[in-house]
């Protein structure tokens, strides 16, 4: 309750009437951006996090209506008893009135005020893709329901690379797709030995984050802190009760009822990292292990995509040492 008194401060007049709603969260309008924008306005997206204090809805607000701009939606987050702020904006503007780099100048004014820990403004129609590489192993299934997304337009990154430890032939049908769109496909050794993580980290040079598609290989912590970005990985839902080899036959034959999959952010001790996503999906004594082992693998390729996508749409917030904010 007290999120939302204190919201209602600082929001405009309308607004005040979502006072008497007992929300964690405070969401001014949908999650998506109205497909109806006039062409010559643009869209932009601000996330901040910040110590909380009274007024930052209001300057959010007031920074963007100075410009010209217009929010369309907007989430807020204060846990209780944390004395921190969390919100995501979505807003519209007119290029012309709002250039990139006073828009740049004017949200770092507002983070200085509130000696915010982050704040980070998006213009996706003006800002380059973010450059991701795919790392995988010999399950295909991520790898590949990635790249179809992306060649639809669906997945809003530039696929730099795609590198696995395992080799795969010329002719193959993932080979053959990468090769016909320019991706270039490296093979590199899971030995997990120094050589091997230094060729990866040359290989990565120039990306803003690393997915694992099914990687199936141990990323020392030396090349997570020389790397120094956040990497993305997906794994099953059976931990930790199903470990080791065939974990989906040993899932099956214990008769479980309920499956998913989890993507996390990726840190030196192994799937512990702080969770984006996490799908579930039920089973039964109707499934044999071939429909088991496609609906786990169809969770798999949900979360992952979805997790990648709410990260590039910068609805992904640190939350204390191992949580995470996604609005």
């Amino acid at each position: 309750m007290f999120l939302v008194r204190r919201a209602s401060q600082d929001l405009p007049k309308k607004l005040t009437g979502i006072a008497n709603r007992s929300f964690k969260s405070l969401k001014i309008q949908g999650d998506s951006v109205d497909s109806s924008i006039p062409s010559s306005l643009t869209h932009g997206i601000h996330v901040f996090h910040c110590p909380d204090a009274v007024g930052i809805v209001a300057k959010l607000s007031e920074c963007i209506a100075s410009r010209g701009g217009n929010i369309l939606g907007a989430d807020v987050f204060v846990p209780e008893k944390k004395h921190v702020f969390y919100s995501r904006s979505e807003f519209i503007f007119d290029p012309a009135k709002w250039s990139r780099s006073q828009m740049e100048e004017d949200f770092l004014k507002l983070s200085t005020t509130f000696n915010a820990m982050k704040s980070v403004v998006r213009v996706p129609d003006q800002d380059p893709k973010y450059k991701i590489a795919i790392l995988v192993s010999k399950q295909e299934h991520c790898l590949v329901d990635l790249l179809h997304q992306w060649q639809d337009g669906r997945l809003p990154v530039e696929i730099t690379s795609v590198i696995s430890n395992h080799d795969r032939a010329p002719n193959t049908h993932v080979f053959r797709f990468l090769q016909r769109h320019g991706i270039p496909y490296h093979y590199v050794s899971s030995n997990g030995d120094y050589k091997s993580e230094v060729e990866m980290l040359n290989l990565v040079q120039g990306t803003d984050f690393l997915v694992l598609a099914r990687y199936m290989q141990v990323l020392s912590g030396d090349f997570l802190k020389k790397y120094g970005k956040d990497i993305i990985n997906i794994h099953h839902g059976l931990l930790p009760s199903f470990k080791g080899g065939s974990p989906s036959r040993q899932a099956f034959d214990a008769g479980v009822k309920l499956i998913g999959a989890t993507s996390h952010f990726v840190t030196e001790e192994l799937d512990a990292g702080p969770i984006i996503e996490q799908m579930v999906e039920r089973v039964s004594h109707r499934d044999n292990l071939q429909s088991f082992v496609q609906k786990s693998e169809n969770l798999e390729k949900q979360c992952l995509s979805k997790a990648i996508k709410s990260y590039c749409e910068l609805r992904v917030l640190p939350y204390q040492e191992n949580k995470t904010v996604v609005f």
